[in-house]
């Protein structure tokens, strides 16, 4: 794979012309590694899903030096089918249902290719952002006709860095020195880490951030009458509460807080308001289960076009109310928007261009047809599993296109307890103690933990977990681009394969604490 070999190895040639961005030398090695790519998005179902390579093996492969000469490109592209391929988890196979979508298309692989070549800081980069922007249903006051303004990041990460950086300056603005220390944020305990890595960032004190408990009775979304109690309490205590993160679509459970009522507490106490919507804002697609009801009473709107938007990652939209927040004293002239204020970066990358390209080549028609698509195979999904209610649960209700399920307590007791308790002629519960309590419910994660772990060991698909109110869940998340009817009944077969053995197992164990797959 390459060394700084001094010795110039057979076949190869110093070059002896401009290599960098000759023309036709770019377009012959441009159409093989579309090939490349074509070939591998047709192969991509045959491979295991999850990598299966062990953690350091390209390590061993690699030379002990970067290459000195030139390759030619059909040999590096034959490396990296036989060495990076295979350790690869392939999020656009269409059996990958872990963690939440990526999903890829074909305007948004050659959008970010138009991106790279064409290598623009150029104005058209700024314009376009706000075009972009425009391709979504918000209230026209995150819009820059309505005096707000939108603007494509990166992640998450920064959008909320952003926010809360610019809310903390606007308050230490009117406040005395150290205020800073003061200020509190929030978020519940299905927030994403990145929150609390931003606040972090921002100088936030770490005891200052907030995780408000949630639980199944409020589908584990963030409920108003508990954040006005700790907003109260930190109040009576001198804190200043500065920013709340309300979300659309949370990791574990897709859980969506309730807007509207956050946003009423937040702005009695003069909060700023984030929406953190990277997977959520996909209800555009009309869902008959989800709304954005309340989103106008919040400053600003988040969500991830690479999640879920058939956009090549990076691209995260980020909407604002009030863009003097994120202004400097050139800029506030309106005669130009100087985005190198509203992100952290100084340098931009032109994402509206892919953006663009996969909004004009699908329209808005067809991006929802395709989620909708997605949404209709979790529904599917979720059906399959109520009819196996004898050794399953749906553990939350379906939102959006994410099913979160596991084998049932009441299947796991039964079949763990029976004959233990049969001599004794007792029937399939447990005693009332605290501790036999506890043991089921270790008991009942270890199962369901080893049930997703042997599934997707076999490479057949991808799930990843959830971890709530003490609860281990299995989530299966459908998106992918190529993911058909098919592949979510195949996937449902697997799972249904390996509970069997789960069962058997639990049957022929009843005296082990943990069950070996």
């Amino acid at each position: 794979m390459g060394s700084l070999d001094n010795a110039t190895p057979k076949g190869s040639t110093l070059c002896t012309k401009n290599p960098l961005l000759d023309p036709e030398e770019f377009r012959r090695q441009g159409h093989m590694i579309v090939d490349f790519l074509a070939d591998y998005y047709r192969n991509v179902e045959n491979y295991p899903v999850r990598s299966q390579a062990e953690p350091g093996y390209l390590k061993k492969r690699l030379p002990n030096s970067a290459p000195y000469y030139p390759e030619p490109i059909e040999t590096i592209l034959k490396d990296v089918q036989s060495h990076i391929i295979p350790g690869l988890t392939h999020w656009q196979s269409p059996n990958h249902f872990a963690y939440f979508p990526s999903s890829a298309s074909i305007a948004g692989i050659l959008g970010e290719t138009l991106v790279a070549g064409i290598t623009c800081c150029h104005r058209a980069g700024n314009d376009s952002d706000g075009l972009a922007c425009r391709g979504f249903s918000l209230p026209k006051s995150f819009m820059f006709s309505g005096n707000g303004g939108g603007v494509l990041l990166g992640t998450t990460c920064e959008a909320l860095l952003t926010t809360i950086v610019a809310t903390r300056d606007r308050a230490l603005s009117t406040r005395a020195a150290g205020s800073n220390n003061r200020f509190v944020v929030y978020g519940s305990d299905q927030t994403h880490c990145s929150f609390h890595k931003s606040a972090k960032i921002a100088g936030i004190n770490p005891n200052n951030i907030r995780k408000i408990k949630t639980t199944n009775s409020s589908n584990f979304g963030l409920r108003a009458d508990l954040l006005r109690l700790a907003v109260k309490d930190d109040v009576e205590a001198g804190l200043i509460p500065l920013f709340l993160c309300a979300t659309v679509g949370t990791i574990s459970t897709t859980a969506v807080d309730p807007i509207g009522s956050l946003c009423d507490v937040a702005n009695e106490y003069g909060m700023w308001v984030h929406i953190d919507a990277a997977y959520g804002m996909h209800a555009f697609a009309r869902s008959s289960e989800v709304t954005l009801t309340g989103v106008e009473g919040a400053d600003s709107f988040s969500f991830i076009a690479h999640k879920w938007f058939f956009t090549s990652l990076d691209c995260c939209c980020l909407w604002v109310k009030d863009p003097k927040a994120l202004r400097n004293k050139e800029s506030d002239s309106n005669q130009v928007v100087d985005y190198k204020d509203w992100q952290i970066a100084l340098s931009r990358r032109f994402r509206s261009l892919k953006l663009w390209l996969v909004l004009r080549s699908y329209g808005i028609c067809n991006l929802r047809k395709f989620i909708r698509k997605h949404v209709d195979m979790a529904a599917y999904f979720e059906g399959l599993v109520n009819k196996d209610s004898e050794r399953f649960e749906v553990v939350v209700p379906r939102l959006f296109s994410t099913v979160c399920f596991r084998i049932s307590p009441a299947t796991i007791i039964q079949h763990r307890l029976y004959n233990r308790w049969h001599d004794h002629e007792k029937t399939h519960a447990l005693p009332a103690s605290n501790d036999h309590d506890d043991h089921n419910h270790i008991l009942i994660n270890d199962i369901n933990q080893e049930l997703l772990e042997s599934v997707n060991a076999s490479g057949r698909l991808y799930m990843t977990h959830g971890f709530v109110d003490g609860m281990f869940l299995i989530r299966f998340s459908v998106g992918a681009s190529l993911t058909e009817q098919r592949h979510i009944i195949n996937a449902w077969k697997t799972v249904q394969e390996y509970a069997q053995k789960v069962v058997v197992l639990l049957r022929a164990n009843s005296s082990s604490s943990k069950i070996p797959l």
